[in-house]
């Protein structure tokens, strides 16, 4: 069997060649960029009055005698979306509004709290008074030309904002593939239906849907029987219309586990099947020569949440050419032991505390059909196969689902 790192490698190696398409600003949140996008001039575009106040020459300041009141008289007022104006005699001032262009001839800005404006005189009330205060300067944030967001980059409101702001009405995002995801089992019932006594609702759909739409990827459901013949027809037409095959159940050792045999008999070639850890080792995976992948993952909700977040949602990031996510982890919180030598995926309920630290504790569980047990499961805490005693206080990968 793969180990938990060279299944990911494998799948990796066989993401998803997606096109691109251009969409409107607004229909771009959620998806993932394709171009760069540079600053249009430079940010601030001028020099920026950063506090309501006055504006005056720091050299009118200093030259005022220390130790009695400093005034400016005020000549007029600089308000924001105004074209600039200009002070030029010695000793005046201008009004000036937060987001305002400082006028020409100043250079500083007072706040409207340290001063005090009576007959069209302002007083100054402090005597610290720095040159060029308040002023936001053009071009201290960016300069014209510079590259505000990357290639890869995961479309959010604070990138809508920043497109927005240098006039881009349109944005070059990865196309978004074509998923089908299939629940089977003849136990299995639609999710209004009233089930029998040994039959259960369908889920695993509902959750994989919910997931693949943090990518802004609407997914299709379907539920197929366990027959052979029928899951042959039924994979075969879901093939052909998709781009990702997502299969829930009928990949383990059982009987009437007919998919890994219908998939070899649709001309998908496995690429692996089972992997070294627990839980969810029935993964499989697999091809078709035309470019289109299959994952049939394990039944059990909590092998299914596991397999989805540890190996399809990476998966299909980097088919959408994302920018890959850096490895997040966490310290166990309490003792912990696990004795088979295999990757153990251990359900964690996550805590920041106080001092910065992020702790993952072990949650008790009945095993990968412990559905309830996903509501308080906030991440997976990967635990390597050559260790079995965990102390308080050790790193170790984690696999958020939330």
């Amino acid at each position: 069997m793969l180990t938990a790192a060279q299944a990911t490698e494998l799948v990796l190696q066989h993401r998803l060649s997606l096109p691109t398409e251009t969409v409107s600003l607004t229909e771009a949140g959620g998806r993932v960029l394709r171009q760069t996008v540079c600053a249009d001039r430079d940010f601030p575009p001028f020099d920026r009055v950063a506090m309501d106040g006055i504006a005056i020459r720091f050299a009118d300041f200093a030259g005022q005698p220390a130790g009695r009141p400093r005034t400016f008289r005020v000549v007029g007022m600089q308000r924001a979306g105004q074209p600039q104006q200009t002070v030029t005699d010695a000793g005046t001032c201008l009004e000036v509004m937060t987001g305002a262009m400082l006028p020409v001839g100043t250079d500083t800005v007072i706040r409207y709290e340290d001063i005090s404006i009576a007959d069209g005189q302002a007083t100054l009330q402090i005597d610290d008074i720095v040159e060029q205060q308040n002023v936001h300067k053009q071009a201290t944030d960016r300069r014209a030309n510079d590259e505000l967001l990357s290639v890869g980059t995961l479309i959010g409101p604070a990138e809508i904002a920043v497109a927005a702001s240098v006039g881009q009405a349109t944005l070059i995002v990865s196309a978004l593939p074509r998923v089908a995801l299939i629940s089977t089992g003849d136990e299995l019932v639609g999710v209004s239906d009233t089930p029998l006594p040994y039959q259960i609702r369908q889920s695993n759909t509902y959750l994989l849907q919910a997931a693949l739409k943090s990518l802004s990827i609407r997914a299709s459901m379907y539920r197929v029987v366990d027959d052979e013949d029928l899951m042959a027809e039924r994979l075969g037409k879901l093939l052909a219309e998709n781009d990702l095959l997502l299969l829930s159940g009928g990949v383990s050792a059982g009987k009437a586990d007919f998919v890994p045999a219908v998939l070899q008999r649709l001309g998908v070639e496995q690429r692996f099947h089972k992997i070294d850890q627990r839980p969810g080792k029935p993964l499989w995976f697999g091809t078709t020569p035309g470019g289109k992948t299959v994952f049939g993952l394990p039944g059990n909700p909590v092998s299914t949440v596991l397999c989805t977040y540890r190996y399809v949602m990476p998966y299909l990031r980097a088919s959408l050419a994302m920018t890959p996510e850096p490895v997040t982890y966490a310290q166990l919180a309490t003792n912990y032991t696990f004795r088979p030598a295999l990757t153990h995926f251990l359900s964690v309920r996550l805590t920041n505390e106080p001092d910065g630290r992020l702790l993952a504790h072990p949650l008790p569980g009945s095993g990968s059909a412990d559905f309830a047990n996903l509501l308080d499961t906030s991440a997976f805490m990967e635990l390597p196969a050559d260790q079995s005693a965990f102390k308080p206080g050790d790193a170790f990968p984690i696999w958020k689902t939330v």
